[in-house]
């Protein structure tokens, strides 16, 4: 009888220990919702990746397609005009420079 208690002792010690590692050691429930927190962050890195990479992918597709997008790329970021036009460049005047603290004079 005194074996049976020992023994039931020992099961409970060894469903105490087991139930600790289930919750609360590597793989458990703290770890598995670090994991999925992690896997979320990733997922939304990946979605945003995702439509960077099919921008940029049509982005290369219409400049291998058309040179009207050539073009526009060149006006915009190179300042080139076609041959027999105007450039006209409108400059907005700086606040700090042109507010006259005294517009009537004296």
């Amino acid at each position: 009888m005194r074996w049976m208690v020992a023994l039931l002792v020992a099961l409970v010690a060894l469903l105490v220990f087991l139930q600790d590692r289930l919750w609360d050691g590597e793989g458990g429930r703290d770890s598995v919702a670090a994991l999925e927190q992690r896997v979320q962050q990733q997922a939304r890195e990946n979605e945003g990746l995702q439509q960077r990479n099919d921008a940029l992918s049509a982005e290369v597709e219409d400049l291998k397609s058309g040179e009207a997008a050539v073009e526009d790329r060149a006006r915009s970021e190179l300042g080139m005009i076609r041959p027999g036009e105007t450039f006209y460049r409108v400059v907005e005047p700086d606040p700090a420079t042109s507010a006259d603290p005294d517009p009537v004079p004296q």
